[in-house]
C-alpha cells in the first residue's frame, strides 16, 4: 500500500512539474534587446519596468540596428539625438526643454521620451554599442525630476532627485562645452 501511494505521489509530482514552466530570470529578451552582451542589473530593472509600454518596429532600425521603439505617441526615431549635428547635450537642451511655469509641463510626454531612450540604451548595451545616449537619457530623467519637484511630488528614490540626476548629466557630458554644463546647473536651481 505504501509503495502504491509513493508511486501515485511521484506520478502526480511529475505531472505537475511537466505542466509548470520553469521560470528563469530572463527567459526572453524584450524586443529591443537584440544582442547577447550582459546587461547591468539596473538596465534589466528598467527594461522590466518599461517593457509593457514599448513596442518595436523591427522593419525600422536606429542606432546600431536597434529596432525603432515607441512609447505612447513617442517614437525614438522622431527624437534620435544621433541624427542631429548637435552634441548630445546640445540636442537634449534644445529638444527636451521645459515650458514655464515648470509645473505645467506634461510629465507623460517626458516619460514617453524617457521610455524610448531607456529601451534604445538597453538595445545598444546588448550589442556593445556607444553609450553617448546616456547624456540625453539622463537629461530627460533630470527634467522629469524638475517637473515632479515643481508639481510638489515627493521623490523618494535618491537616484531620481534633481541633484543626483544633475550629477549624472554633467558626468556623462564631460567634454561638452562648459556653457552647456552651466545651463544644466542653472536649470537645477529652477524648480518652480
Amino acid at each position: 500500500m505504501a509503495s502504491k501511494i509513493a508511486i501515485i505521489t511521484l506520478a502526480t509530482l511529475a505531472a505537475i512539474a511537466s505542466a509548470s514552466p520553469i521560470n528563469s530570470p530572463r527567459q526572453t529578451n524584450p524586443c529591443f534587446v537584440i544582442g547577447s552582451e550582459t546587461l547591468p542589473q539596473e538596465v534589466i530593472d528598467s527594461d522590466n519596468a518599461i517593457v509593457s509600454r514599448i513596442t518595436c518596429d523591427a522593419a525600422t532600425t536606429t542606432i546600431d540596428n536597434v529596432p525603432d521603439v515607441t512609447s505612447g505617441n513617442t517614437t525614438f526615431s522622431s527624437i534620435n539625438f544621433a541624427n542631429s549635428a548637435d552634441t548630445p547635450l546640445t540636442f537634449a537642451l534644445n529638444n527636451f526643454a521645459t515650458a514655464e511655469p515648470l509645473a505645467s509641463n506634461d510629465i507623460a510626454n517626458f516619460s514617453a521620451a524617457q521610455d524610448v531612450y531607456l529601451a534604445t540604451e538597453a538595445g545598444l548595451r546588448s550589442v556593445g554599442g556607444s553609450l553617448a545616449i546616456k547624456v540625453p537619457k539622463f537629461f530627460l530623467s533630470f527634467q522629469i525630476a524638475r517637473i515632479k519637484t515643481a508639481q510638489g511630488v515627493t521623490i523618494a528614490d535618491a537616484g531620481q532627485t534633481v541633484e543626483h540626476l544633475q550629477g549624472k548629466v554633467t558626468k556623462n557630458a564631460a567634454g561638452e562645452d562648459q556653457t552647456l554644463i552651466d545651463q544644466v546647473n542653472a536649470l537645477a536651481t529652477q524648480l518652480s
